[in-house]
Order: structure tokens, then sequence, then C-alpha cells
């Protein structure tokens, strides 16, 4: 047997295994990692002997998969603090949409920006991510809303995914709101969408999905059809912005195209989530959204429970509803929100948002799988969504690496 990389001994090991009760614990655990992957795994009193180029003692510590944040918007210029005030005094999300805020109001920051002035505001929402223990994040572009800006926006994205041993996966969502420019003709930016944006993206290899907003305020579901067959004909798989902010069917609009994720999910209908679950679709809960935009209907936990509909959960980073770049704080959210499980909310940020990005190569800790780990210093895994303000993580692993947390 050949030699390991590097051997981690002394480690209380949550597998996240879905064959096993939550956590899926290893007491007292040993992980061999080999190439970048898992090589061996298991109770150290099994271990067998082989020689490790490095051996590491992990003191008890807990680990766990590298989390995953499946929905982000991290590439955009400006902010919008102003709109937050402007919520707080009474004004809703609709209301400043439709006065030309909102993402248009992002859309305007981000076409002035340069790519490489892009890349650097995101490069720093990136690190924070990797530093709360993130080894996987999905970048959406939705800001440039024409054809060069949409493209920009995911080259940018794949530029993070190059300067950072975090893995970037990169979604066109060109179907985000209606370009100023089309403002009296949604359907003749679509035309573009389809007829030129995912021919491009495609192309060039920038996207790895293709998403849209499903909405009164954005995209009807013949509008989003249209998306979605796009994207089919050009081989992406898709995710939809699904009923935020009322029940327009994008549940069951989602289930339809096999959709990886649908998110938000607020409004969905119990028949929605029947879809999704007959579909294989996962569900991707954005807290950070709902508690920003002082919502007051959560999505329909006990509905996706009893059709055991995967539950994801993400940070949502955006610069107008989901200003967060923690996803331990989504974790926490989640639970006191929307009354998640603590096993709920560390599946949901590992293994169930593998399956909302398409991975099946890591969100769990078992032979063959990335060595994506994350090392807590805690007393147990449940309080990874327990404490406030506290980032326990005391070593952070990418595909076997070590990564800087400075």
């Amino acid at each position: 047997m050949s030699a390991w990389d590097l051997l981690l001994t002394d480690a209380r090991i949550a597998t996240m295994r879905r064959d096993t009760p939550d956590p899926g614990v290893i007491d007292n655990g040993a992980i061999a990692i080999r190439d970048g992957s898992i090589a061996w795994l298991g109770d150290a009193g099994e271990l067998p002997q082989n020689a490790a180029d490095e051996r590491r003692s992990l003191g008890g510590l807990w680990v766990t998969p590298a989390l995953i944040d499946c929905h982000t918007h991290l590439v955009f210029g400006g902010d919008r603090a102003a709109e937050f005030e402007q919520r707080l005094a009474g004004a809703s999300y609709e209301d400043i949409a439709r006065a030309g805020g909102g993402i248009l109001s992002t859309v305007k920051a981000t076409r002035a920006a340069s790519a490489d002035e892009l890349f650097a505001t995101a490069l720093r929402r990136l690190d924070a991510l990797i530093a709360s223990g993130v080894a996987t994040v999905e970048i959406k572009s939705g800001y440039g809303l024409d054809v060069d800006n949409e493209l920009k926006m995911l080259g940018v994205a794949r530029r993070l995914g190059a300067a950072r041993d975090a893995t970037v996966t990169t979604t066109l969502l060109a179907a985000h709101a209606v370009p100023p420019e089309f403002a009296d003709d949604a359907d003749g930016w679509i035309d573009i969408v389809c007829n030129e944006l995912i021919p491009a993206a495609a192309e060039r290899g920038l996207a790895d999905a293709v998403d849209a907003y499903c909405e009164s305020i954005a995209f009807d579901g013949e509008q989003v059809a249209r998306v979605f067959d796009a994207a089919r004909e050009h081989g992406l798989p898709v995710k939809l912005h699904a009923d935020q902010l009322s029940d327009g069917g994008g549940a069951a609009l989602a289930a339809r195209y096999s959709a990886l994720s649908a998110d938000h999910l607020e409004y969905s209908s119990a028949d929605g989530i029947a879809a999704m679950a007959a579909a294989g679709t996962a569900a991707v809960l954005l807290p950070g959204a709902y508690l920003t935009l002082g919502e007051t209907q959560p999505p329909p936990i006990a509905s996706l429970r009893d059709h055991s509909v995967p539950i994801a959960i993400a940070t949502d980073c955006n610069p107008g509803t989901s200003p967060l770049l923690s996803l331990r704080e989504a974790m926490a959210m989640a639970s006191r929100l929307f009354g998640l499980t603590p096993a709920e909310c560390l599946a949901g940020t590992t293994r169930e948002a593998a399956l909302a990005l398409g991975l099946d190569d890591r969100g769990i800790v078992a032979t063959g799988l990335r060595a994506d780990l994350a090392v807590w210093d805690v007393d147990h895994p449940r309080d990874l969504g327990y404490w406030l303000g506290r980032n326990a993580l005391a070593h952070l692993f990418i595909a076997g690496r070590s990564v800087s947390l400075t």
C-alpha cells in the first residue's frame, strides 16, 4: 500500500452519512488522505499499519465535512444599505423594486464596475466564507442583465475559484429581473437570455447551471420555462428562486424540470412540495433573506419533512436582502426562525447542500470522497448552530490541504 499524504488522528468525527443516525459519530477516529481524497476512515483502534508523509493529532476536536454554501450572489458592485433603512421605515421590498431600487440599483453599480473591481470586492467576501468553514461556494450572476455584463460576472466568479482553494460553482441568473432597457418587453429579454446568453455561457464554460426568479416582480412560469428549455438544450441543469413572496407555482415548476433545487419556498403549496419530492429536487432555505426582509411566513418545514425533501441552508449573500457572510450564522438563523434541528442544520450545510449543487463527491466524510474537512473546537456538532458570533473553526482542509484561515 502506498504511503498516505496525511493522517489525522485523535478526532471525533461527524461523518453525516445518510445510513447512520445523525451525525454519524466516530468517537476515536482517524482519517487518512491521499491525492486529495479520503483513503481510510474509521476507529483509530482499527487503523492499518501504513506509512504517512505527515501525521497530525487533532487533540479530540470535532471533524465534520467542510461546509457548502449552495446559494450566493457574491459578485456585485456597490451596496444597498440605504434600502435597508427604507425597509426599516416601512417600505416593502416590492415598493423599493418598483421605484427603481432593489436589484436594478445593484445592476447599475455592477455594470459600472470593472471585472478587476468586482473581483477584489468579491474576494473579500469569499475569504470571509472560507474563514467560517466553507470549502464550496455557488456564485450566481444576475446583476449585469445584459450579455456582456452577465458574462463578465461569470468570468469573475471563475477567477475567484482559481484564486482560492475553495471550489466555486457558477450559475447564470440572467432571468433575475427585467433590465431597464426592457422595462416594457420582458419577453424580449427572455429571448436574449435563451438565444444569446445561455449559448455563450455554455460554449465558454462559464456556467455550471442556470437559475431564474419566478415571482410577480420578476418572471412568470411561462417565461421561466423558456429559460429552462434553453438550458436543457445546452446540457445545463437548472435551479429556481421559487415562491419567495407569493405562491406562483415555482416549486412545481422546478420539479417539472427536475431542478437541482428550489430556493426560498416561503409560500410553496403542499402540492408543490410533493412534486419536489417526486422529482428529487432539494429545498434551499435562505434565513438571511427572511430575516432582512422581515418576512412572517416561514417555509413549509413540516411539509418538507413529511415528504422527505432534502433541506439545504445557504447564506444567499447579496447586497439587498441578505448581507450575510457566515454560513454558521445562517445555521443559527435556520434553527431559530424555521425550527430546524441542529442535525438538520449541519446536514443542510453539508450533504444536502452538496445535493443541491449536484455534487456527489463531498458533503459527507467517507472513503473515496474529497477530503474537504472542517475541524471545530466545540463540545458537540450541535454547538455549530447554537453559538452566535463565535467562530469555532480550528482547521480547514480542502482536497486534503490545510488552508490558512488568516
